[in-house]
């Protein structure tokens, strides 16, 4: 089945449009509250590859659960339940990417690992755990990458919910430790850049403290373009975590293997071997497929 590339705008004439709410307030993982916005939510649709007949769907069904105060977690979980009742197979998984990241924990090694596939996906040369020797002090750097003669390390700051944010000591830690490397006397252990990546958000002092030194951030959707999101979308390196088709406790075996990619579950002898019955072999197989191009 060949793959379509999701959509990635909401056209206006679309049934957000018509969806006009009181002031409702809905509350963020971090605790903070913000104006419900179905053009936010229909975006995020959009962006999986849910159908404008679906977009309106689910709208009209969180719009009839709608209550101030409502987490976002609780709308997530609306929307993805009817995406994986009703829409196409590949849908869900991509609208759950955010979620799937999460579940690569509790440790952050998965996403240390993810990291390096992502990074090999856009043309670099990846290795996870490299010792380095910097001028003051040895280093052990999270993700080491190569590309075109540049060389980068890659600090990897990793929470297991959406409220945890990387904060200014982080930044300052990372600056300092690579600064240390830039300047290292053996030229196998200097770097280029260091980069701080995580999986949720920056506190607003740790951006600005990164703006004023220099030092590169990448968060979830921060900055605004080649944010963690956008590098995994265009790379199509989805973690194993997105599938549907796979219980928890499956995919932390594939975890514990080091098997990161849906991608990398195209194999049915793989499957087999990690204990998965060979009638939902297929089944897996389709929306790793549909969801990676694998």
């Amino acid at each position: 089945m060949s793959h379509t590339t999701p959509r990635t705008t909401v056209d206006r004439p679309s049934a957000a449009r018509g969806l006009l709410l009181p002031h409702m307030l809905i509350t963020k993982a971090d605790g903070e509250q913000e104006p419900f916005d179905p053009a936010k939510l229909e975006h995020s649709l959009a962006q999986s590859g849910a159908s404008s007949t679906m977009r309106a769907r689910v709208l009209s069904h969180v719009m009839h659960q709608l209550k101030p105060g409502m987490m976002t977690e609780e709308i997530y979980r609306y929307a993805f339940d009817i995406l994986r009742r009703e829409e196409a197979v590949p849908v869900a998984a991509r609208y759950s990417i955010k979620r799937a990241v999460f579940a690569l924990g509790p440790s952050g090694f998965p996403f240390e690992q993810f990291l390096a596939e992502v990074f090999r996906a856009h043309g670099w040369k990846a290795q996870t755990g490299v010792a380095l020797n910097g001028r003051c002090a040895p280093h052990e750097v999270d993700v080491f990458a190569e590309k075109n003669g540049k060389r980068i390390g890659i600090e990897a700051k990793f929470h297991n919910d959406a409220a945890g944010k990387t904060d200014i000591k982080d930044a300052l830690y990372v600056y300092a430790r690579y600064e240390d490397l830039r300047s290292a006397p053996e030229a196998s252990s200097r770097v280029d850049e260091g980069i701080l990546i995580t999986n949720t958000r920056f506190t607003r002092n740790a951006i600005r403290y990164a703006q004023c030194s220099g030092l590169s951030l990448i968060g979830w959707d921060y900055p605004r373009t080649r944010n963690l999101l956008t590098l995994i979308e265009e790379a199509r390196v989805h973690p194993l975590t997105c599938l549907t088709t796979l219980s928890d406790s499956e995919k932390r075996r594939l975890l514990d293997q080091r098997v990161v990619l849906c991608k990398h579950v195209g194999a049915p002898h793989l499957l087999k071997d990690f204990g998965i019955k060979p009638d939902r072999i297929p089944h897996v197989m389709e929306e790793a497929k549909q969801l990676c191009g694998i």
